[in-house]
């Protein structure tokens, strides 16, 4: 695996679709207040309902920042912490220097698969947990050894820690690529892997590997010298939390990344700043928030038993000092609080945090319910499940593939139907053959009604065979249009997959990114589409 797998994921866009927003900043973004704004959304940049929330009733806005606000570039950022986690593996782990020569793949991966530590599989599955498509390393798994392996009820009703992993982040698509790899070469390549280094123990090296990554800074200095480089710029970041505030809602950013880190970024974000430019990284961007916590070890954040310190943290030098869950403490030798840092030309100053638990952020805003607070994030487990389960914060999830997602969507709306015809017609072309053949078997016929009917089912037969393979064929092209390797993010086959079963349990609303927020008004009321069961479906019209 010396050369990463090319993966088609090309694509026109559709003429139709409007430009609202801009991204690149090279373009005057358009939000609701404006006077450009009020009109219709683009389909790549609605945001998408599955729980009615009515915003009136939302008093405080939160953000996630990593892959929320800051949308790291796959082909700068993850190549950049894959190349760091290979020179681990080897230079700290004692990996073979082959590994070296690998490269990153960034689009062969995607979210929602399951890993199979145990055997060394990515699977990917439906919402029932049904195992769709499988891969042993890069090499697919026949349809038996799916059956054989995954069939069990016991098994398909796991597929959780210990034995396997689910990529639910974006950030997490490198090490479960790098893993396929390691799969690959210790099967080609035995000896090479020491002994008893077995599948679930490469991953355990790969995690160890990463967190070393992290640990030493070398990912974040990269980024802090050209963030331009790792990050895409959003014009319309700026406006959006503006309009916000301006509507009288509290904003709020409760990010695992430190202060010093988070700063840069976030100068990044509000200013197009870099720390060795002409212009040096300030704190102008605060004036954007209320609050904000670094450090916050989401999820247990979100659990209101967690009696983890509240520190405030001195903007300038980083320092954490000592606060009474959250209100300023004297320091030793002085007999009156540390006076609150503020920020110049501000009414009030936003606080910045380090650690703590969602009982201290409820209390530094003021918030009397948690469904007055709608927070947006990037990851399904780390900032959807554990703030929806454990506190009912009404919850908002950024999926950046959505924005091709629905592209394809649209594009390929005549294949759907198609495929939906064929299916029809397999199934109409079924039934009469098993019809012809009851017949046959229990009604009394001539010897020459026989030879007729039988004829006749022949024909069906033939005529079925060549409807099957054709509906497969469409179905598989289809499949391969929007990943040539693991089909569409929110389906498997006809079947919700199990990255959409948790967007559609555990978020509220969902879209491809958070400035979305910024084309719609922030009083607005969210409803879902109308639900459809089996006997409802087939009514409504092709």
């Amino acid at each position: 695996m010396e050369k990463g797998h090319e993966t088609a994921v090309g694509g026109d866009k559709p003429s139709h679709f409007a430009n609202m927003g801009s991204t690149d900043g090279g373009q005057k973004p358009y939000v609701w207040s404006s006077p450009q704004g009020g009109c219709k959304i683009d389909l790549r940049k609605q945001i998408f309902c599955n729980r009615s929330l009515n915003m009136k009733n939302i008093v405080a806005v939160g953000f996630d920042m990593d892959y929320t606000l800051a949308q790291y570039k796959p082909e700068t950022f993850e190549s950049l912490a894959y190349d760091g986690t290979i020179r681990k593996l080897v230079y700290d782990l004692g990996y073979p220097r082959e590994l070296l020569n690998w490269s990153f793949d960034w689009t062969y991966m995607v979210r929602g698969l399951v890993l199979d530590k145990k055997r060394g599989n990515i699977l990917k599955m439906d919402r029932h947990k049904y195992v769709k498509v499988a891969y042993h390393g890069f090499k697919e798994l026949s349809k038996e050894d799916k059956v054989n392996t995954y069939g069990n009820t016991l098994i398909r009703d796991s597929f959780d820690e210990p034995d396997y992993i689910i990529i639910d982040t974006l950030f997490a698509l490198a090490e479960a690529y790098m893993f396929a790899q390691l799969v690959d070469f210790k099967d080609k390549n035995p000896g090479k892997i020491p002994e008893g280094v077995d599948y679930a123990v490469m991953y355990k090296d790969v995690r160890a590997a990463v967190d070393l990554c992290h640990r030493d800074g070398t990912l974040k200095q990269m980024v802090a010298k050209d963030p331009q480089r790792y990050i895409n710029e959003d014009t319309s970041i700026v406006p959006m939390l503006k309009m916000l505030r301006d509507s009288g809602r509290a904003t709020f950013l409760v990010t695992n990344s430190l202060w010093d880190y988070t700063n840069i970024v976030m100068n990044f974000l509000c200013e197009s700043r870099t720390v060795d430019g002409s212009r040096k990284c300030n704190f102008d961007w605060l004036k954007y928030f209320d609050v904000v916590i670094s450090g916050s070890a989401k999820p247990s954040f979100f659990h209101d038993c967690n009696r983890a310190n509240l520190f405030e943290v001195e903007l300038e030098s980083g320092m954490l000092i000592n606060t009474d869950n959250g209100s300023p403490m004297a320091q030793v030798g002085s007999s009156s609080p540390t006076p609150m840092l503020s920020l110049k030309g501000q009414k009030k100053a936003c606080r910045v945090f380090q650690g703590g638990s969602v009982g201290h952020l409820h209390k530094l805003l003021s918030i009397e319910s948690s469904s007055q607070v709608l927070y947006v994030g990037d990851h399904i487990y780390g900032d959807i499940l554990r703030s929806k389960k454990v506190l009912g914060w009404r919850t908002m999830l950024v999926v950046p593939e959505l924005e091709r997602e629905v592209e394809l969507l649209w594009e390929l709306r005549d294949t759907r139907k198609q495929l939906r015809l064929l299916r029809n017609e397999r199934d109409l072309i079924e039934d009469k053959i098993h019809h012809l053949k009851w017949s046959l078997k229990y009604d009394d016929f001539s010897t020459v009604e026989k030879q007729k009917l039988s004829s006749e089912c022949n024909a069906l037969e033939f005529q079925r065979d060549q409807v099957r393979f054709a509906h497969q064929q469409a179905q598989r092209e289809c499949h391969q249009m929007f990943h040539k390797i693991w089909g569409q993010l929110m389906k498997t086959g006809y079947q919700n997959s199990r990255f959409a079963h948790q967007v559609e349990r555990f978020a509220c609303l969902y879209t491809s990114q958070v400035s979305n927020l910024s084309l719609y008004s922030p009083d607005k009321y969210y409803r879902p589409s109308e639900d459809y069961m089996p006997h409802e479906f087939d009514i409504l019209p092709l």
